[in-house]
């Protein structure tokens, strides 16, 4: 039996992926991964996304640079939620979030409103050319 097919995909032969710094254990991001994705990101130790809305295969780090090394692939309990421990590169201190963060979830709840609370380390017109 393939390991892949240990994983509980959904509907649309999808699991959800989060990624995690493995020296800080920061949450940096959510994505989302097809079997390809993941067999890829096995295969090549950096992390490989389905984007949904390209409907595509997207190496993360493909035009930023801010590639994800992997250095541990685990699944949970109920085997339909993927964890990476990562390594986020092409930044000091890594950047995982399109917005030019260090992670994807800088917006804290407070007292009935969201407010940012992480600083952009870089503009994204600058990573995003």
């Amino acid at each position: 039996m393939n390991w892949l097919d240990d994983v509980r995909w959904d509907e649309n032969g999808l699991v959800p992926v989060i990624a995690q710094e493995d020296q800080t254990g920061d949450v940096l991001m959510f994505a989302w991964m097809n079997r390809q994705a993941l067999a890829l990101t096995a295969e090549k130790g950096e992390a490989v996304y389905w984007s949904r809305s390209r409907q595509r295969l997207w190496h993360k780090g493909e035009e930023s640079g801010h590639i994800q090394k992997v250095h541990d692939i685990r699944l949970d309990c109920d085997n339909d939620v993927v964890l990476l421990r990562v390594t986020q590169l092409g930044h000091d201190p890594g950047i995982a979030c399109h917005t030019g963060r260090h992670s994807c979830f800088f917006q804290k709840y407070d007292n009935g409103q969201w407010t940012s609370v992480d600083p952009v380390l870089k503009d994204p017109e600058r990573i995003y050319k």
